[in-house]
């Protein structure tokens, strides 16, 4: 956000600031995958599209925030994302348009939960369906979900296991949990269920140790 790597808490206040994007990426290095999201581009008051291709040619990473139109997802695989993420577009009609223009191998939709429903526009606006739900109908457009148990997101107290539980039963396709995570107990059990997890604020703020994490990943 704004040229800088952040930590928001419930996808709205800023709560702590990182060092320069690239110095940042250094910390991460042998973990597969770097998730990068765009905030400025997701709350419509920006993007930072230089720093995404800098960190794209530099590390495997899967990209997204405010990705509504094909066009936009074509524009980060052309920047050397490796995967794209979409939420709010994946219940618009502008989906079938996004699968054509990158492939739905390229597609990983989000599919962000609060109070037990998916949540959409920047996580302002309630739909009436579930993640559960959601995956039925969606799973056939992407190659993965990555779903966020938002009610715990950037507050550090644990996830709620038992809904990705429920996730994992649904569908075969890979499942990235984030949200709340916070110990190694909670990654080694989301691994056990083999669920790959996004980690943020416990790494930034100290609370998991970056080479305890390398021996899981």
């Amino acid at each position: 956000m704004g040229g800088k790597v952040v930590q928001l808490v419930q996808g709205r206040d800023k709560a702590l600031e990182g060092a320069p994007p690239l110095e940042m990426l250094e910390l991460f290095v042998g973990f597969p995958e770097i998730q990068v999201i765009d905030l400025d581009a997701a709350m419509g008051t920006g993007e930072n599209s230089a720093i995404v291709a800098q960190l794209c040619e530099r590390a495997r990473c899967r990209v997204g925030g405010g990705v509504r139109s094909a066009e936009r997802a074509a524009e980060l695989v052309g920047l050397g994302a490796h995967r794209v993420i979409i939420g709010t577009a994946a219940f618009t009609p502008e989906l079938s348009r996004i699968v054509d223009a990158v492939s739905k191998e390229k597609l990983v939709i989000a599919l962000d939960s609060k109070n037990g429903k998916v949540v959409v526009k920047g996580w302002k606006e309630s739909t009436t369906i579930t993640a559960v739900e959601a995956m039925a109908t969606l799973a056939s457009s992407c190659s993965g979900f990555l779903c966020t148990y938002v009610d715990k997101e950037g507050m550090m107290q644990g996830t709620d296991l038992e809904w990705f539980a429920q996730l994992r039963a649904t569908t075969t396709h890979e499942i990235t949990a984030a949200g709340g995570i916070t110990t190694l107990d909670d990654i080694k059990a989301l691994k056990s269920m083999d669920i790959n997890a996004a980690v943020g604020m416990a790494i930034y703020t100290g609370r998991l140790s970056l080479n305890d994490l390398r021996h899981l990943a």
